[in-house]
């Protein structure tokens, strides 16, 4: 029996043994909305499943695990033998494994498989977002892939098994493979017309050999990986595997891994390629950058999604935990104050997972004006929402006070997570600049998103005033790079409007209408107008079926 002055009370119960899909109504509707019928009931199960177990005990603490003990990188053997390995922790493999069997790498062969594996890949990573860097670019390489059909043939089909198989072997031995990339260099960063790497042509066509390194290779244990590197014709794309056909190990020099301040589950290493290196071209000579750029773009939805389900994942730990937490003389989730708080946030991520469903519905529709909307919505939407992460995060840790700066909350692993997005394929100023070279050299692109803003006018007046001083703004583009991240903000930020009042309750449509657009919040998060629908906005958000 414990003593009186150590009885714990006024704690909420852990957030575990839930169906994280199921109690996303936001995401669920979304599912529902963008899948035909005879597609949705399918769907649903599977989700349902992955959902479950992501909202379980043992995942949850499979996750922990991963973060706990990170990577690590052994270049030799036992007898002085470079081996250029890295192992991980069993939870890393399992959650892996999870994520690989629930289809989060089969999105492109079959029907409205783009939102079916979004829907997954935002589960999925509540659980843990490292993994998820893997899965993403497996997923992301099939465009670039299909450039060369031949290759193609061989390694999409393993790419888009439901089958993890952790070995290095080669691919054709396998049943599932991993893909990765190496883009960036050391003298580059995001300017990746300033490679270096070079790549010589080997008799046979095709085949080349590489030198030179990569400064930023996520998840160095994949089996092959998408490089760029210099050809005699210019900039080229190649697929570098680790193991070639006859079982020997390519020359994939692992020189370090990165000491990162989030995503520790997963490793990013540094990689040189010592003038032996055996690639396979990807596309033609000298177009390098148009070929790889599917990938990046699909990598970049991706952020956009991890982003969504971080900020979900921790709304969901704050409603939580105020539905729970007494002070004042009443529950946290009823005093008005905490109430407005809660709503922010909630309308924040809700808008985040709305826009990110609808990107993925323009993959499946693939109609010409759904692909031309994608191009500039998305590099739009990957600058905001993974920029909107971060202050997410922070407040909802706030909402649990000190527990929320505790590490067994959970919440300190989403804050050290919460910048990565904004980071990974392009930083804010590329992703704005990408919005600019999109609105100079495809005009389709703003007419397809003008369009779309369009099936929501006249049903607010504040989202129809931000469309009139968005449309004041784009008739001005002198100067406009120096102002090319409020542009960006202002796409983002009247889409989500556009979508939300469409589509969503309407009290998380006002909200979201009165904070981001009609100028009737402040800065902060918990400055909305006081309105009654605040606490129906909070009560959708809590994680509960």
């Amino acid at each position: 029996m414990e003593a009186g002055t150590h009885t714990v009370t006024n704690q909420a119960p852990p957030l575990v043994g839930y169906d994280v899909y199921a109690c996303d109504r936001a995401l669920s509707e979304a599912v529902a909305r963008h899948l035909p019928g005879e597609l949705h009931g399918e769907a649903e199960r599977e989700l349902r499943a992955l959902g479950r177990a992501t909202g379980s005990e043992q995942v949850r603490e499979w996750g922990e695990q991963a973060n706990a003990f990170p990577p690590r990188l052994r270049t030799h053997d036992r007898y002085g033998r470079r081996i250029d390995e890295v192992d991980f922790h069993p939870a890393w493999h399992r959650l892996l494994g999870k994520s690989v069997s629930a289809g989060l790498t089969d999105a492109w062969g079959r029907p409205g498989g783009h939102v079916r594996r979004a829907a997954g890949f935002l589960v999925a990573t509540q659980a843990e977002a490292g993994h998820g860097c893997p899965v993403s670019m497996t997923h992301a390489a099939v465009p670039a892939l299909r450039t060369e059909p031949e290759v193609a043939a061989v390694w999409e089909p393993l790419a888009a098994s439901r089958v993890y198989e952790r070995e290095l072997r080669p691919a054709a031995s396998k049943a599932g493979v991993l893909l990765g990339m190496g883009l960036t260099e050391k003298q580059g960063g995001s300017d990746v017309r300033a490679n270096t790497t070079s790549a010589r042509p080997l008799a046979a066509a095709g085949e080349y050999v590489l030198t030179g390194h990569k400064w930023f290779c996520s998840a160095p244990m994949s089996d092959a990986f998408l490089v760029l590197a210099r050809a005699p014709g210019g900039l080229t794309c190649f697929l570098v595997p680790r193991v070639l056909d006859d079982g020997s190990r390519n020359a994939f020099a692992l020189q370090r891994l990165k000491d990162k301040l989030g995503n520790r589950s997963n490793a990013s290493a540094e990689v040189e390629f010592d003038g032996t290196t055996w690639a396979r071209r990807i596309g033609e000579e000298g177009r390098g950058l148009r070929t790889v750029m599917g990938m990046v773009a699909a990598t970049r939805l991706d952020c956009v999604l991890g982003s969504a389900a971080l900020m979900r994942q921790a709304v969901a730990q704050a409603v939580h935990h105020a539905s729970y937490r007494a002070a004042f003389g009443g529950l946290l989730v009823d005093k008005p104050l905490m109430r407005n708080v809660l709503a922010d946030l909630a309308v924040e991520s809700e808008a985040a997972t709305v826009l990110g469903m609808r990107l993925a519905a323009a993959y499946d529709s693939g109609t010409e004006r759904d692909l031309a909307l994608l191009r500039i919505a998305v590099p739009a939407a990957k600058y905001w929402v993974t920029k909107r992460c971060v202050p997410v995060v922070a407040e909802a840790l706030e909402c649990l006070g000190g527990n929320g700066y505790v590490e067994e909350s959970g919440l300190p692993r989403l804050l050290r997570e919460s910048p990565l997005n904004s980071v990974w394929e392009g930083a804010g100023n590329v992703q704005a600049l990408d919005v600019l070279r999109a609105l100079r050299t495809e005009p389709a692109a703003l007419d397809a998103y003008l369009r779309e803003v369009g099936e929501a006018r006249g049903a607010d007046p504040r989202l129809d005033r931000a469309i009139r001083g968005l449309l004041t703004e784009l008739s001005d583009l002198e100067g406009v790079e120096a102002r090319a991240r409020r542009l960006a903000e202002r796409l983002a930020l009247v889409l989500q409007g556009a979508l939300l009042v469409r589509w969503a309750p309407p009290e998380v449509a006002d909200a979201f209408c009165a904070g981001r657009l009609g100028g009737e919040a402040g800065t902060a998060f918990g400055t909305l107008p006081p309105a009654p629908g605040l606490r129906a906005v909070v009560e959708r958000a809590r994680p509960v079926e």
